[in-house]
């Protein structure tokens, strides 16, 4: 606990049954979300996972009508994707209603269980590391939600059409397990919006004096690299579905740079004032 902060010492287990209550409020939340999405069936089911499986999905109107403004062309529309969805376990729909549905509970509650571990943390912080993360919170759920509505309306329709038109040989028709296709949409879903979390991570690295600017961007050629890799990893290895991931991960790369020289300069001139003060002293 900070000296200048005046509640009182907490022994470990203190601070060991105080972390025990945060976790215990998160996974209710959790399940009490995970719930209602089960409950929700039609909706989290019916619309959200299985949307992108339909020529009506938002993406491919827009993709439809983007083609038609700038090319007076219909190559970019959709009328239907030639595969099918089905069950091969018996137990498979069920499966997949619960797990989709904690998916969705975990997405949603999010805000609120990354809320609760800063309750938990942010007592040890001192007064100016607090007011410096004033707001954390907030920019890690607009990150996340935004990685995630990235993944669900962009990335993830554009995989299920490529692999759903994809064909060793006409001969070969493209029938899905429910299990795959529902793996795939939350993987790509849950993946854009933890990657979308890098300015954060940046954020706190260099306000621990852990990265620099300087040191982002002379590995700059090699993030580039690596997004690449991650686009292709997490993408299907078409070059439009790679781009489309790896560019706002270059564009948050770059807003980690702007970020970390904002914070490595006020930690500079806290360092300055600091040493004059002990000279002065």
């Amino acid at each position: 606990m900070p000296a200048d902060q005046p509640q009182a010492e907490m022994s470990f287990l203190d601070h060991l049954e105080a972390f025990r209550w945060h976790i215990v409020r998160s996974f209710a939340a959790i399940v009490v979300l995970s719930v209602v999405a089960f409950a929700s069936k039609e909706f989290v089911f019916g619309t959200l996972i299985l949307g992108p499986s339909r020529a009506d999905f938002w993406f491919y109107q827009m993709a439809c009508q983007f083609g038609k403004t700038i090319a007076n062309s219909t190559a970019f529309c959709i009328e239907e994707l030639p595969f099918i969805i089905q069950s091969r376990k018996m137990t498979g729909q069920f499966t997949m209603h619960i797990t989709s549905s904690i998916v969705v509970g975990i997405i949603v509650a999010f805000p609120y269980f990354f809320w609760e571990m800063w309750r938990f943390i942010s007592p040890a912080l001192y007064k100016n590391e607090k007011q410096y993360t004033r707001g954390a919170t907030f920019f890690v759920t607009l990150l996340f939600m935004s990685g995630v509505l990235f993944g669900y309306y962009i990335v993830t329709p554009i995989s299920v059409n490529f692999l759903a038109n994809y064909q060793v040989d006409p001969s070969v028709l493209n029938e899905f397990d429910i299990t795959s296709y529902v793996s795939t949409v939350t993987m790509l879903v849950l993946a854009c919006g933890l990657m979308f979390q890098l300015p954060m991570v940046i954020y706190f690295l260099t306000k621990a004096g852990i990265l620099n600017p300087g040191l982002l961007r002379k590995y700059r050629k090699h993030s580039i690299v690596v997004i690449l890799v991650i686009g292709a990893f997490v993408t299907p290895p078409d070059p439009i579905s790679q781009l489309l991931i790896s560019l706002p991960l270059m564009l948050l790369y770059e807003m980690s740079i702007y970020i970390s020289t904002i914070v490595y300069r006020k930690n500079q001139k806290k360092e300055v004032a600091l040493q004059k003060k002990s000279d002065n002293s």
